[in-house]
């Protein structure tokens, strides 16, 4: 089983490069922020406390990211294994993803970070928010906190991942197909 944590700020294209890996390589995308969004949408009690804080660029508590993970992880015991993008984000939840992974007899192949410039990550963050109508990406400032927050909170993962001989750092800037090249070649 193939385990890929597909890792970067926002706007880095980890939603579509996973699209372009699930048809590659035929397996999972499992993207918390999809998760999020399906539970805001369908208005459950999670969803709208999801929304208050995705809307102002801040995280969802760990577990309840953690237990959408076991759920998808659990109906799809079948599969040739799965993108984590989006999660983890702390190394609290990496080790929980390990452990999760350990009980069901599986671990990370590797961790790829999309590594872009933060002004590039806000001009496609901008144009991104005139399509998708998502609030989070329709204001600098939020989308400035957010990358804040990645770099305070997140980026420490690279070390984490790296003291497991995981990490791999992807230049994630060009054409969506150089990057997708890049990355599928790292992956081996």
């Amino acid at each position: 089983m193939q385990n890929i944590v597909l890792f970067g700020p926002p706007g880095a294209g980890k939603g579509t490069q996973s699209k372009m890996l699930v048809e590659k390589r035929n397996l999972v995308h499992l993207s918390t922020g999809d998760l999020l969004r399906s539970e805001k949408e369908a208005g459950t009690e999670l969803g709208l406390k999801a929304k208050i804080l995705m809307d102002q660029g801040k995280l969802v508590p760990d577990e309840v990211v953690i237990g959408m993970i076991r759920n998808k992880l659990e109906t799809n015991t079948n599969a040739n294994g799965f993108i984590f993008d989006g999660f983890p984000r702390t190394e609290k939840q990496a080790e929980a993803l390990d452990e999760l992974l350990k009980e069901l007899n599986t671990s990370i192949s590797g961790m790829f970070a999309l590594e872009v410039e933060d002004e590039e990550l806000i001009t496609r963050l901008l144009e991104r928010g005139k399509d998708s109508g998502r609030a989070d990406d329709q204001n600098r400032e939020v989308i400035e906190n957010r990358l804040k927050v990645y770099e305070n909170e997140t980026a420490i993962l690279r070390s984490y991942y790296r003291k497991q001989e995981k990490f791999n750092s992807i230049n994630g800037f060009g054409a969506l197909e150089e990057v997708f090249n890049r990355l599928n070649s790292a992956i081996g």
